[in-house]
């Protein structure tokens, strides 16, 4: 792909790192454009069986690349961004059919925040903090934040982290749910990240996916058509081979093995 990813695989789980860490993992076109090409093909490939996102260096992402940015503005060229990259890349994000776990090592600032907001696990360390950075230069929010942010924190603190520009640093993101854990040094947060990732890759893949889909749609929808979608991805679950031998398995005392289908 580019050297601005890296991609590694071990065990059914695939890190993927953002590989500037010169400019804290600023997104340049590139650098989305294999990120989204990546994450498109990493949904439909049955060895991956969790995700970890990460940064080099001292940061995850602090978003958009400003200075690719203002070499656009100054020529004219209209922001299409949204569109073509961060766009795409949140819905593949949000529809993953398996885990994903943020390693937010340091900064997650505007984009870079958002991506992290769209796991479904973050992991933070002593130097981890947040900020929504898009209105200090006159944008609004965009890679999903304006549902993703409300959602973990309320609508309350997430107008404040947007309109203000709020830095949440570690502890408080622990507090108000930014962060699910919190390790003790900051080399640590990678380390507990994949190993997250791995105990999500040895589990029953399929019923994730049914779990993600679900809660997903549960949000905006009445608790009948709710019962329905959960009738529905439980009957689907429930002709796995997974929950078949884990049935098996736990009726004969034997260690519970899944195999992700």
């Amino acid at each position: 792909m580019t050297d601005t990813l890296l991609i590694d695989r071990a065990d059914g789980v695939v890190t993927l790192t953002f590989n500037r860490p010169d400019a804290l993992n600023a997104l340049t076109d590139e650098l989305k454009a294999a990120f989204r090409d990546q994450l498109a093909a990493l949904s439909a490939d049955p060895t991956c069986r969790a995700i970890v996102l990460a940064g080099a260096g001292r940061a995850f992402c602090v978003g958009q690349d400003l200075r690719e940015h203002v070499a656009n503005l100054q020529a004219g060229i209209p922001l299409t961004t949204v569109r073509e990259h961060y766009n795409p890349i949140a819905a593949t994000l949000a529809a993953m059919p398996k885990p994903v776990v943020a390693a937010v090592r340091g900064a997650a600032a505007g984009a870079g925040a958002s991506l992290a907001f769209l796991a479904d696990f973050r992991v933070g360390g002593p130097g981890t903090s947040f900020s929504m950075a898009f209105a200090g230069i006159g944008l609004t929010s965009d890679t999903g934040a304006s549902l993703t942010l409300p959602r973990l924190v309320g609508h309350a603190k997430a107008t404040e982290m947007l309109m203000l520009g709020t830095k949440v640093k570690a502890e408080e993101a622990l507090r108000i749910g930014l962060v699910g854990t919190l390790t003790e040094t900051d080399d640590d947060v990678l380390p507990e990240a994949q190993k997250l990732a791995a105990r999500l890759a040895e589990g029953p893949t399929v019923a994730y996916a049914y779990i993600k889909r679900t809660m997903s749609a549960a949000e905006h929808v009445p608790l009948s058509e709710t019962l329905d979608l959960e009738a529905e991805a439980q009957l689907r679950c429930s002709q796995t081979a997974d929950h078949k031998g884990a049935v098996e398995s736990f009726v004969a005392k034997r260690p519970i093995v899944f195999e992700g289908r």
